[in-house]
Order: structure tokens, then sequence, then C-alpha cells
């Protein structure tokens, strides 16, 4: 080997002694540390470090907690790729029109006239939702897959909470909105001061109800009222409620809890307070709690399970008393909202693939007479039972088809044709006429019909009459008028009663017509079904019936379910002389009370034009895919 020759060093015939040549490669050695030293732990050296890392070394993946097989396809599947199937099998295109986005609503909302309160309650959205989009901006402005909130905002039609916070014009139509809205601070106060930190108050006992739904998750009733207390301004209690998700909500537990209620109530509060209001915080609690429930889709058929462990070992089961070990068509029907949005915010296709997958199922079995039975296999995939119901076990099934479709921005045709097509069967099978004139949803087993209708059944109203503009133009009106004379049974099912307040589930045989014949069926847990369709039918007609009628409801919960503590259902609506069940609903604050309000407010309070509910009453909004795509590119066209 030849060595050159250094300035002021002896090339004599030793060349370089050992303690030179050591000393030599101790300083090379010390410089090269010290380099690379600089290059991997300097803060500006991210451009350096790109030279010499991949991108997936730097920007690490993180992906749902299913079965091993599902990270692997998923970290192996190009992220472009993925997101594209998903996509495209929910039916969530592009549209070819662009549209300009509408202004945004902070250009457009409008203080209430006069009271400083009101004012101070604006300043204090407006903090909250600066402050989510400094935080949001400056997380994600990097990466252009990732969700943006400021984007979604601008892509609204009209501000979440109106231009007045939908305050109605009208005197008394305004004051019958405070009193809802006394109510729910009401409800709220009282939840706080005696079932803090548990699932549900039991007014009567003054004290918490935990249950065995929610497996070791606590606070239904805070997540639940989130979205709720935010929109009627009780913004003391929203930042108490938002303190103590943030401190307190735990999602490591080890309890067995119902996918479906822990997706509706947990999941749905979760996303909906997020687009609300932009804070991070409940973003990345519903990514967190969503991840948790992909193992109970680990069956041979992808059709979930309804029990699922949250804890680490991810097991899954069907319910006890669930025929052969099946699955509940309402149950793992009414996952789709959801997941399409958790889908959205975290860039991971897995859930809108869960969700899809039972989608293709369905469509492949054969259906008796076009008809959904209640009860399916997760193990082989076929129905186990014959039994259809509108009602409880099968009807927030047929909510999220039609509701899936409008929340793609009518683009996802196949929740479109599968919805009508069920309602076309539904009609033709269930929908029947007493001979007092009434239409009533029936049930259906194996062919023989059970002239009942539960009180979940009149949630159907609603629901028909928001899908009445989608169907053949031509059953438009026909679809209205079948919307109209359900909710206007389900408001004969009130009237009839002595507390005016409706029973579990009223039969139309044995010369009775909207009424329980049975003691089993008397009683009433506070629930929204009946409010919720009037509250569709008042903004879809503006008949003021349906507003009178809400207000019958009000005054029958102020009378016979109010107590010194809170509300509280009652175990027969047909006597006065009450016997209260002594629990106050999660959903009575989440579901019963907004309906309320939103019937007393103007429509542009969470506009149907932009918003979905979710069989929670959560909002979640329309995904224009159109109009986020076109404000990317305008965004990207400005930076060159």
């Amino acid at each position: 080997m030849v060595f050159r020759k250094l300035p002021g060093v002896s090339a004599s015939g030793m060349g370089l002694r050992l303690s030179q040549k050591f000393m030599f490669l101790l300083f090379l050695s010390g410089l090269v540390t010290l380099c690379f030293g600089a290059l991997f732990f300097l803060p500006d050296s991210v451009r350096l470090k790109r030279i010499f890392l991949s991108k997936t070394e730097i920007q690490p993946v993180t992906v749902g907690s299913g079965s091993e097989n599902d990270v692997r396809e998923h970290l192996k599947r190009p992220k472009d790729q993925g997101m594209t199937s998903a996509k495209g099998e929910a039916g969530i295109k592009l549209k070819s029109q662009s549209r300009k986005p509408p202004v945004s609503y902070e250009a457009t909302e409008v203080r209430l006239a006069g009271g400083k309160a009101q004012e101070d309650l604006n300043l204090s959205r407006s903090k909250t939702e600066s402050a989510s989009e400094k935080v949001t901006s400056s997380n994600h402005g990097a990466n252009s897959d990732t969700f943006s909130y400021k984007k979604f905002r601008r892509c609204l039609f009209k501000p979440p909470l109106g231009r007045d916070n939908g305050r109605p014009v009208d005197p008394q139509t305004n004051e019958r909105r405070e009193k809802v809205r006394e109510m729910m601070k009401f409800a709220w106060d009282n939840y706080k001061r005696y079932a803090w930190g548990k699932n549900e108050l039991r007014p009567l006992t003054r004290n918490g109800h935990i249950g065995n739904m929610f497996g070791g998750l606590r606070g239904a009733s805070i997540v639940d009222s989130l979205d709720t207390l935010y929109i009627m301004g009780l913004m003391d209690e929203y930042n108490d409620a938002k303190e103590w998700v943030k401190t307190s909500l735990d999602l490591n537990s080890n309890g067995e809890a119902s996918l479906f209620e822990v997706n509706i109530r947990y999941v749905g509060g979760l996303l909906s307070a997020y687009y609300l209001t932009g804070e991070e915080l409940f973003k990345n609690k519903a990514v967190e709690l969503g991840e948790k429930l992909l193992p109970a889709f680990n069956t041979p058929t992808g059709i979930p399970r309804g029990v699922i462990n949250l804890g680490s070992s991810g097991t899954s089961w069907s319910w006890g008393w669930a025929s052969a070990g099946s699955s509940i068509l309402a149950e793992f029907g009414t996952l789709h909202l959801e997941f399409v949005h958790l889908t959205e915010l975290s860039s991971n296709p897995v859930y809108t693939e869960k969700v899809m997958n039972i989608r293709k199922l369905l469509n492949k079995i054969e259906k008796p007479h076009g008809l959904y039975p209640n009860f399916l296999s997760p193990v082989s995939g076929n129905w186990v039972q014959h039994h259809v119901s509108i009602g409880g076990l099968g009807d927030s099934f047929y909510e999220y088809l039609i509701k899936s479709y409008l929340m793609s921005d009518k683009t996802d045709d196949d929740a479109k044709k599968m919805y009508y097509t069920a309602l076309e069967a539904i009609e033709a099978n269930l929908v029947q006429k007493s001979p007092g004139g009434l239409t009533y949803m029936a049930e259906w087993r194996g062919g023989i019909l059970d002239h009942k209708m539960g009180h979940l059944a009149c949630f159907s109203g609603g629901m028909i009459g928001i899908g009445a503009d989608d169907g053949a133009p031509e059953k438009r009106q026909h679809y209205l008028d079948l919307a109209a004379e359900i909710t206007h049974t389900c408001h004969e099912s009130y009237t009839r009663s002595a507390t005016k307040l409706g029973p579990e589930a009223f039969r139309f045989d044995s010369g009775a017509e909207a009424m329980a014949t049975r003691l089993s069926d008397r009683y009433y847990i506070l629930r929204p079904e009946v409010i919720e369709s009037y509250m569709y039918m008042w903004r879809l007609t503006h008949d003021p019936k349906y507003r009178e009628w809400g207000w019958e409801a009000v005054e029958a919960l102020e009378q016979h379910c109010r107590v010194e503590s809170g509300f509280s259902g009652i175990r027969d609506v047909y006597t006065t002389s009450v016997s209260h069940d002594n629990m106050q609903q999660s959903f009575f604050l989440s579901e019963t009370l907004k309906y309320l309000y939103l019937l007393f407010s103007d429509d542009d309070l969470l506009s149907l034009e932009d918003w979905v509910f979710n069989t929670e009453a959560h909002p979640l909004p329309i995904i224009r895919n159109s109009c986020l795509q076109d404000d990317a590119t305008q965004e990207k066209t400005a930076s060159e």
C-alpha cells in the first residue's frame, strides 16, 4: 500500500509510528462522530435526514388494531391504492362538476342582537375554534393525505350553528326552545352532582349507574352530551365535559362491551364533538377507540360479533340470547357512518373496508321477499331465522342505508339501491292500514304478520321523509305522505295514553289501535324516536302541527318524568299516578332533548344540507370529496 506524503511527517523507512497512527485514527473517528451527531440530532437536520432515510422510516404508519393479517395487508398495500379501493367500493366518488367552496363559517357568523351573554358565548366558541384550527394547521400542514379541519369547514354550505345560533324569530317558539335548554341544564347539573363519571344518573336514589353495555368505559352521559351542550350554548358545562374526556376517559378498559352501543354513543359522540369544535382531543380518542373495535370483525365472514372485550385480548362473541350465536342486523348494520368517518380522519382504509365487506355479503345472500331478517350467522353468513322488524333488532340498519347515501354527497349508489329496494319490500309486506285509518309497520315472522309496532319503529317516519327526494321523482309525494302517516300514528300512541307519552310497543289487533295491550309494553324510558320524526317532518314540511306535538311532549315530560333530581322513565303511561324507573338514560340528553331543541330552532342550526345524524343523534358532516379536492388543488396552485 502506498501512502501519500503528509506535510511535516517523515516518510523514512519506518513510516508512521504506532502511537501516531493511533492518535490519527482517534482524531478521524471523533470527527466522523461529530458530523453524524450534527446530522441526526440538530433541530434543522430534517432535510439532511431525508437524504439517508426512507420516507417510511421518517413517518411511522399507524394501522388499525385488527388481526395481524389486517395489519400486514395494510402495510404491504400502497397507500394510494388502498384509499382508492376503499372509497371506490363505498361509492364515494369524486364529482366531475366542481363548485366554489362556500363562504367560511367564521365569515358568515352573525351574533344575536343584544345580550352580553350571547356575545360571551360566541367569543368562547370562537376562541375554541381558533385554537383548534392552529393545532390542526401546525400538525397537518405537511401531509396532504391527512384530514384538514380547516378545509372541511370551508366545504360546509352553512355555519354549523346557523347565522344566529338557530334562534327562531317567533317569540313563542324561542320561549319553547329556551325551556328545552333549561331541561338540558337541569338534567346535566343533576348528573354532574350525583353521578359524575358514571354512565347514567339514578335520579330518585341520587347516585350513578354503570351497567354492563359499555364494558369498562365510563362517562356515557358525558360523551353523549358533548354536542348537545355545545349547540345549546351551555359552554361552562361543555368545558367541564371536555376536561373530563381529556383527563378521565380511560379507553384501556377490560370489560365486555356492546359493539353497537360503544360505536353509536362513544365513537359517534367523539366524532361529532370534533367536527363541531375542531378539538383534536376528540378526534384522537375516537380513532383510538375505533381501533379497539376492529377485532370484533375477526369472523369467517367478516360479520362482527355483538360483544367485544375492549382490553388487549380483543376477544368477541355473540349475545347469549341471540339465536344460534347470531349477530343482529341493527347492530352490524349500524356502523357505516362512524367507520367511514374514522377512515376520513385517520387515512386508514381498514374501517371502510370492514363495513363494505358487510354490505357485500348482504348483497350476495338471498333475502326472503326482499326483506332482511334480524339474525345472521357470523360463521356461515346465512340467516338464522326469518323475523323482520323495522323496530328493535332491525331499525337502524335501514336508517344507515339512506344516511350513507346522503352522507356521501349522494354518490354512494349502492346504499341508495339497497335502501329503496328494501323500502319497496317493507311497503309490500309490512306497511298496514288499521280499520281506524292508521298506517303502521307490522312485524314479520316467517310470513306471518304480528300487528305490533314498537316505539323504536317510530323513527321510520323521519327516515322515509328524508329519503323522499331521492327515490323515483314520481314517488316523492307518496313517500312524504307515507312518512306523515306513520308519524301521525306514533303521535296517536302518545295522545291515547293518560300521560300523553307513548308506550314501548302498541298493537292493532283485538280491537286495539295504537295502544299497548300487554302490561310489559306500557313503559316509557325517555325514548326519542317519535320526537325525532317530528323534527324531520317539521324541516321537510314546516307544518306547524309538528311543533305543537313536540310541545305536548315537553309538557308531558315535565309533568310526569321530571323529578327532584333529574328525569326518570315511567313504568305505565296509562296511569297518571306514575311509578318511576329511577333512570335518566344517556340518550335522553343526546337525542330526546337535542331533537326537541332542533324542532324549535331555525333550520340552519345543523342544516340537513350539511349534516346527517347517527342513530344516537350525533351530527356527522356530509363528505364532499369534490370540494375538498378542489380546495387542495387551489392550495397547490397558490403555493406554486
